[in-house]
């Protein structure tokens, strides 16, 4: 026979209810980590406790989940909106609403790697931002002094910067800042040590790397912290991290990037040997520009000196006075020759002069009779008692006309 007790229906509050399913959810070990793939929605990150709020859905249902500040930093990734997950969690029931939910405790991108996947998004944030534009970029100094090198002190990395700087280029001096370059607390020693060489201006360049390694092992060059930092630096920075199949943040956001260590040092420094050849060069190159120059300066001084010679006062003085002397010459003859001719001339019209000179007709026993001084050329002018005045070659007298 059934006690009535037992079936007699039992009274329950909501909060036992939800208690009681809860603890058949946390107490069922199937639950307790379940694998739960799905694509995110209505995500919510709370920046200030840390706690991301989220639902995973699928094509017919969905579930809402939390993940606590503790699991949340742990990511390697940034959850997003429409992002497909796969999610380590507990199914459990929020008593004071009664909703049932996961905790999730662990989270992965589904189809890659969260660190892939870390690593893209960041890189996207930082593009974003513009510290990857080249206009931000510094150039690298032609001939550095010093050169600072932040990487592991016992790594092969180290020890391959050193013997191509000191091959290449002798005198610059190497400072060296030892660093952990994997792990948890490599980001904050890179950091620090690219801090130190700008505080003090301990380089004019800074080479920061490490050896190959897998994706893990370079995780600390993709520090958001270390890329604002290189960023910062005054000092042109010089990114060798890795393999030059492998590519970081710290790649991106350097004025300059090398495959490799090595790469990274015969970038950082000239070679002695090239520069020694190039000044051999530019010194030939020069010496011959001086000769050719010289050459075509003595051929234009000689062609001055020529044409000045052919052109030169003294020669034209000279000519000149050759030329005068003709002249002079030429001058002397025609004022003789014109002398004579001139002397034949006078000597003619003086003969006639003479010929015609009463004078002349004096001597030759003619006079000159005058009458109140005009000559007398006719018996016709005269009257009986003029008186004349009768000029002989010897001297004059006056004389009477007694009859006409």
């Amino acid at each position: 026979m059934i006690n009535p007790e037992f079936t007699k229906p039992r009274i329950i509050s909501v909060s036992q209810l939800n208690y009681y399913v809860k603890s058949l959810l946390d107490n069922d070990p199937h639950l307790s980590s379940v694998f739960l793939t799905g694509e995110i929605s209505n995500l919510t990150d709370h920046y200030k406790s840390g706690h991301i709020y989220f639902s995973l859905k699928d094509k017919n249902s969905v579930v809402r989940a939390v993940m606590f500040a503790g699991n949340a930093r742990n990511l390697k990734f940034k959850p997003e909106e429409g992002m497909k997950v796969i999610a380590l969690c507990r199914v459990s029931l929020y008593e004071p609403t009664g909703n049932y939910q996961i905790y999730v405790e662990d989270m992965q991108p589904d189809g890659i790697g969260a660190l892939t996947l870390a690593f893209e998004q960041l890189k996207k944030k930082l593009e974003e931002k513009g510290i990857f534009s080249d206009e931000h970029k510094k150039p690298i100094p032609r001939f550095p002094r010093t050169v600072g090198v932040i990487t592991s002190p016992t790594g092969a990395a180290v020890q391959d910067i050193r013997n191509i700087l000191t091959r290449r280029f002798p005198s610059v001096d190497i400072v060296l800042c030892p660093v952990l370059v994997q792990g948890a607390q490599a980001p904050a020693q890179l950091i620090n040590a690219v801090n130190l060489f700008n505080e003090y201006d301990l380089a004019d360049v800074i080479i920061i790397g490490r050896g190959g390694g897998s994706i893990e092992d370079l995780w600390a060059f993709n520090d958001e912290n270390l890329a604002y930092a290189i960023y910062a630096s005054n000092i042109p920075v010089i990114s060798a991290v890795g393999h030059e199949t492998d590519f970081t943040i710290c790649d991106f956001v350097s004025d300059l990037r090398a495959p490799t260590p090595s790469a990274a040092a015969e970038l950082a420094v000239p070679d002695k040997k090239e520069l020694i050849a190039y000044y051999n060069s530019q010194r030939q190159y020069i010496s011959s520009i001086i000769d050719s120059k010289i050459s075509k300066l003595k051929a234009s001084l000689s062609e001055k000196k020529t044409l000045l010679s052919e052109n030169s006062p003294e020669k034209n003085l000279l000519a000149i006075s050759k030329n005068l002397d003709g002249l002079s010459k030429r001058f002397e003859v025609s004022v003789n020759r014109a002398y004579l001719e001139k002397s034949e001339l006078i000597k003619s019209i003086g003969a006639k002069l003479e010929a015609l000179n009463p004078v002349s007709v004096l001597r030759r026993g003619y006079g000159i009779a005058e009458k109140d001084g005009k000559t007398i050329n006719s018996i016709k002018e005269l009257k009986t008692d003029d008186i004349l005045k009768l000029t002989l070659k010897d001297g004059t007298v006056n004389t009477k006309v007694l009859e006409n």
